[in-house]
């Protein structure tokens, strides 16, 4: 007997981006998909947004993208009034957002990246707000409900709910079913619960049915309209190399330090094998490089785990990317998942190790890594959630910065991400472990004495009696 059909099947592709954001109106909430400065914006839907001219939006969204791109465009065009985000700016990139930021015509509210994924997925789950760990006795806990449970403080955070999201993806079918490919889900799935309105651009369209159910990362429930993506732009042109053009060792008292490869291979050893470990961004990526052969599992907040090094060329995989941006290897065993899972993994404290750059960190072991100049402008990123957790902390930074003011102080002069949580500080002069709540010097750079590094560091700190010699890399 022929099959049992349902008769008229539920369609949800619309002609245009255009005519898929017709209704999007003045002052409505919308989100922006897409990871760091580049990776799976939905850039037909933006340009469209652009065009549309639409006025005083709230953008929420992980980052604007790269000056002149992306969310920036919009900002640029003067259309948004408000930005709910982890990152308002990023280090040596200016943009029209930073400028209207300085100038008051842009408000922000700088929100760390798990919490704003669980915002959201908590407005789409109709749970009106929640308690959290992230962000307890720093400054973003300002005038929020503090509450303390099993002895540790939670913030109370609000849930989101968005009038639109405009999202990316791979491929979905006409009944609205998407499936994302690599690290590419981060923020989508959230953002689509928390939507009234959820619009997704993807590279293929496909009939009901051609989607197995397990390929089914969202379900078509969230999603409203779909479009074809018009705008495709190579992935490739997009990363950052999370490292100067040329690693070259500085020099302190007339004496070489090691280089940012050095500290990464330093901070590499202290890792247990078989552990769960998170590299942030910056130094933190190399460490990637001096860990094979001892089981040690990278995790990356945009949703993956399991990673291998960095990549070029043609061993690219364009949604297959770590948090800062840089593509990395598929290994045996590497899983994908959404940002909220991702941070499940952080403040669930299934974490192992994360290891962090760096601005400061001070003798009590607060880090401040964030922010040069106020509440505004900055980048929070995830290191707040990534802290949240019960996880050991290793914090990566040069000994002094380009104007050689010293980096580890006897108290932090900027926005703290972190009360006493650095268990380790690793510099290109040293390697510093907090013991019963004081700083021993345990290695410190070739040619270098614990006296030279107490003349190059403003904290105090013990020295070990038998002071190691760092590795060079």
């Amino acid at each position: 007997m022929p099959p049992l059909t349902t008769g008229l099947i539920m369609d949800k592709v619309v002609a245009s981006a255009k005519e898929a954001i017709a209704d999007l109106k003045d002052g409505d909430i919308v989100a922006l998909a897409g990871f760091g400065l580049g990776h799976r914006f939905p850039n037909t839907l933006i340009r469209e947004l652009r065009a549309k001219g639409t006025k005083d939006l709230t953008l929420v969204c992980n980052s604007l993208g790269n000056a002149g791109e992306k969310g920036q465009m919009l900002v640029e065009n003067n259309q948004v009034k408000k930005l709910m985000a982890a990152f308002s700016v990023r280090p040596a990139i200016k943009t029209a957002a930073e400028e209207q930021i300085i100038a008051g015509k842009l408000d922000v509210e700088l929100i760390p990246q798990g919490i704003l994924v669980e915002r959201c997925r908590a407005g789409g789950a109709g749970i009106p707000a929640f308690y959290s760990p992230t962000a307890a006795d720093t400054d973003l806990a300002a005038g929020k409900d503090v509450r303390y449970f099993n002895g540790k403080a939670h913030v109370l955070e609000h849930a989101i709910k968005l009038d639109f999201a405009l999202l990316s993806a791979y491929r979905a079918d006409r009944a609205g079913n998407v499936q994302f490919r690599g690290g590419a889900q981060n923020f989508n799935p959230a953002f689509a619960k928390a939507a009234r309105v959820a619009v997704i651009e993807v590279d293929e369209i496909l009939e009901v049915g051609e989607l197995k159910p397990e390929e089914v990362d969202l379900p078509g429930i969230f999603v409203h309209r779909i479009i074809k993506n018009e705008i495709h732009i190579d992935a490739r042109t997009l990363s950052r190399s999370g490292k100067r053009a040329a690693d070259t060792a500085r020099t302190y008292l007339g004496k070489k330090a090691v280089t940012r490869a050095a500290i990464s291979k330093n901070a590499a050893s202290l890792l247990r094998n078989d552990s769960y470990v998170n590299l942030g961004t910056g130094i933190p990526t190399e460490v990637s490089n001096f860990i094979e052969g001892r089981g040690i599992w990278l995790h990356a907040e945009n949703g993956v785990l399991g990673y291998g090094g960095t990549v070029t060329g043609d061993a690219i995989d364009p949604d297959v990317y770590n948090a800062g941006g840089q593509f990395v290897q598929a290994i045996k065993g590497t899983s994908y998942f959404d940002s909220v899972t991702s941070f499940e993994m952080a403040r669930g404290g299934h974490i192992d190790t994360v290891i962090l750059g760096s601005y400061e960190v001070d003798e009590e072991g607060n880090v401040a890594n964030w922010s040069t100049s106020d509440a505004k402008r900055g980048g929070i990123g995830g290191a707040m959630d990534l802290v949240a957790g019960d996880c050991e902390l290793i914090i990566v930074l040069e000994h002094r910065d380009s104007k050689d003011r010293p980096k580890l102080r006897k108290r932090c002069t900027l926005p703290l991400t972190a009360r006493r949580r650095a268990n380790y500080v690793v510099t290109d002069l040293a390697v510093f472990h907090l013991v019963n709540g004081r700083y021993v010097l345990e290695a410190a750079a070739p040619g270098f004495t614990a006296e030279d590094i107490k003349a190059l560091t403003e904290m105090s700190f013990d020295a070990a009696p038998k002071l190691k010699v760092m590795e060079d890399a």
